[in-house]
């Protein structure tokens, strides 16, 4: 006689990765509803909180490569959410600081994204999201060296974003 065979699960990756999908996709026209998109709000999201010095140093923090950062920066600059000038200093280096309109667009960004974030943990205690942050980090880390694809808003919760 046969031993019987648990039943098949999905595995976790491939749940995972659906999940996100759908998740990032929500979280995209959130932010699309409210005048901007993932890249945009990760850019203000750090010009705000003033992490960076250079756009070396923000293309770094919003997880882009540096010409992928200066075609976001051109277009911000457009927009009249950004102005860039040169460091004293140091000629090389642009200084990327956030406008009036940026600031504006910076609220309304994060009240989408606020929106978003208590939309997707609807029903869910504080225990259970405390649990969920813990599974998804040590997913990670079972796959990728620690602190590798740290998001850009590592280490944000603990920083006012003013």
């Amino acid at each position: 006689m046969q031993t019987p065979q648990p039943p098949m699960r999905p595995p976790t990756g491939l749940q995972l990765g659906q999940a996100a999908r759908v998740v990032s996709r929500a979280f995209d026209d959130a932010l699309e509803r409210a005048g901007g998109s993932l890249p945009v709000w990760l850019i203000l999201l750090n010009l705000k909180i003033g992490r960076p010095g250079t756009q070396r140093e923000l293309a770094q923090a919003v997880g882009v490569r540096e010409a992928t950062l200066t075609h976001h920066l051109n277009a911000l600059d457009k927009r009249g959410l950004i102005s860039r000038h040169r460091d004293p200093d140091n000629r090389r280096i642009h200084v990327v600081t956030l406008t009036e309109e940026g600031e504006a667009a910076f609220l309304r960004m994060r009240e989408a994204a606020m929106a978003f974030d208590e939309q997707l943990n609807d029903g869910l205690t504080d225990v259970e999201r405390a649990l969920l942050a813990d599974l998804l980090k040590r997913l990670a880390a079972n796959v990728g060296p620690e602190g590798e694809g740290a998001p850009p808003w590592a280490g944000l919760a603990e920083r006012p974003a003013g």
